[in-house]
Parts: C-alpha cells; structure tokens; sequence
C-alpha cells in the first residue's frame, strides 16, 4: 500500500489536459487595471480626510489631553501643595516635584507647602491624564495645545515657568471644565 505523502506547498490544481490553468497575460492586466481604477473612482466624490494642517485644523474632541498646565489662582498663588500625589500617580514616572514648606513672610501657594521644583518630562507623558485625577487641589490640567515639537531634547523637560497659567487663560482651553468645580471655598 503506497503511503500518502504530504506536501507543505500543495500544487496548483491541473487542468485535463494536465497544464496549469492560466489567463491571458493581456487580459489580468487590463482587470487589474480596471480594479484599480474602480477604486479610485469609488474615492473620487467622497469628502477628503486629510487637510491642508498648518492651515487648517482639525476639531479637537472635548476630552482631548495636550500640554500640562499649573493654575495660579487670580491672586497669585499657586494651586500646586506640594503634595506629589500627581508624581505617584503617572505611570510613565515622568513628574519630578521637590516640595519645600511656606514661610509666613514668603507664601506661594494657600496650603503648607508648595512645589519647590515641578518638572515634567514630555518625552516620557504618555498623556494619560492620571495626573489630573489625582490632584486634590485641582491644580495640574491637561491643556489643548499639541504642538511641542523641538531639535533639543533637554526642551522636552517643562519646569514651573513654562507650566504655570492663570486660571482664566486655563479655562479658556478647557470649556468642559466649569469655574464651580474649581472654587474655592
């Protein structure tokens, strides 16, 4: 009894005639031709996706999450306490905050302490937003702004001064968030 063999490449079916059935070299061609024009005809009256970017803009979605902005409150203070809750709380461990305590005659911010030394590391960000959710004292958000390009890695690591906003100019990119959420009692 012959033993069946098998094969990993199985062969082609053959005609009767034993030869490989085949098309018409001319005619694939001109059907593959015609495929690919039907494709490209399908496409032609339908509204483009991409745009003209520097241009114009695409629409950002309301939760959309940008560059990291502090709040300092209408009277100058800081909102950031210090309290490194935004630090533990980032996956990516790109948050780095060196507290220091408040002095009665040099107060930066409204709580006991206030962040010394605030940095965030954008190449690490994931973006996740976790930071925001974590802050107790509503003083980190994720802003709008999505252009952060640079040729110098070392402009990728944000301190305070480049974080910092006033409450206002941080609610005008965020809408979602209303001013009754953040007040202070």
């Amino acid at each position: 009894m012959p033993s069946a063999s098998f094969s990993p490449h199985p062969l082609p079916e053959r005609s009767r005639s034993g030869n490989t059935p085949t098309i018409p070299k001319g005619t694939a061609v001109v059907i593959e031709l015609l495929q690919g024009l039907w494709t490209t005809f399908k496409h032609i009256f339908k509204k483009p996706v991409t745009v003209s970017y520097p241009e114009e803009r695409v629409p950002l979605a309301p939760r959309y999450r940008g560059r990291h902005i502090l709040v300092v409150d209408e009277d100058g203070m800081e909102r950031c306490v210090g309290c490194e809750l935004c630090a533990v709380a980032c996956p990516a461990d790109a948050i780095y905050i060196e507290p220091a305590e408040n002095t009665p005659e040099e107060r930066r911010s409204h709580g006991e302490r206030y962040a010394k030394v605030y940095k965030i590391h954008m190449l690490r960000c994931i973006f996740c937003g976790y930071c925001e959710e974590a802050c107790p004292e509503d003083a980190i958000f994720m802003g709008k702004e999505y252009e952060l390009a640079s040729y110098d890695r070392s402009d990728f690591i944000y301190g305070k001064e480049k974080l910092m906003m006033s409450l206002r100019e941080a609610l005008r990119q965020r809408p979602d968030i209303s001013l009754e959420k953040i007040h202070r009692d």
